[in-house]
């Protein structure tokens, strides 16, 4: 992955990466009882989000926010760890490891103020931001002649939701993220990461292919 994002540097051209889940780490665990940290709201997990240096965990779905525990609530262990990635994570990754390169994100986060889009998208068609990570506002209508490489990692967090729509929604956004790639005179190349090649989604999104996703969906469901 690396190397083709290299690639697409070289010739000057841009990449676009979706990580369809926001935050830096996806929950925070402690590693001695096996308690996560939840929202006591919506007994979800909590994520972790790093801004400015000042890390919290929040709950996606109310707002709950509290401050990131040094110690573990049920047991005072100190072994609390962080797990999972989310664009936060991806965005400083990329940084990492391609110093020098502009990275510009694109989710609720950072899209919250005054015109957070329209700027974010404006350092991006510029060419100043040379890779552009997001959520899956980066999926629709986006129209970049430069992007020539569309990459989506962890493609299986949608395909593993306990939700029988799941794969149709899958099928959906990465068929939608891929387009992304290649809307101008120069060809494009989708990338998607995934733990579990064999799944039937994948040989649609590859080729495209609505009709036949519909009628293997369909049979599936009946």
């Amino acid at each position: 992955l690396l190397d083709r994002i290299g690639e697409v540097l070289e010739r000057g051209e841009q990449a676009m990466l979706l990580m369809n889940r926001r935050g830096y780490n996806s929950f925070v665990s402690c590693r001695s009882c096996g308690v996560t940290m939840k929202c006591p709201n919506c007994d979800v997990a909590l994520t972790y989000h790093l801004t400015a240096g000042d890390g919290k965990l929040h709950c996606h779905y109310c707002g709950y926010m509290t401050d990131t525990p040094t110690t573990c609530p049920e047991c005072a262990s100190k072994y609390i760890r962080f797990f999972g990635a989310g664009t936060q994570k991806v965005e400083d990754e990329l940084r990492k490891v391609l110093p020098g390169v502009t990275v510009a994100r694109m989710d609720v986060d950072t899209t919250s103020g005054k015109e957070g889009h329209a700027k974010i998208l404006d350092e991006f068609r510029s060419g100043r931001a040379r890779i552009l990570v997001g959520t899956q506002m980066l999926s629709k209508g986006h129209h970049f002649p430069d992007v020539t490489l569309a990459i989506v990692a962890d493609g299986d967090l949608g395909l593993n939701l306990p939700d029988y729509r799941a794969a149709e929604r899958s099928f959906q956004l990465l068929v939608q993220s891929a387009g992304r790639a290649g809307r101008g005179d120069k060809p494009g190349r989708v990338l998607i990461q995934t733990r579990n090649t064999d799944h039937y989604c994948w040989q649609y999104v590859q080729s495209g292919d609505y009709e036949g996703f519909y009628a293997a969906e369909l049979a599936r469901r009946r």
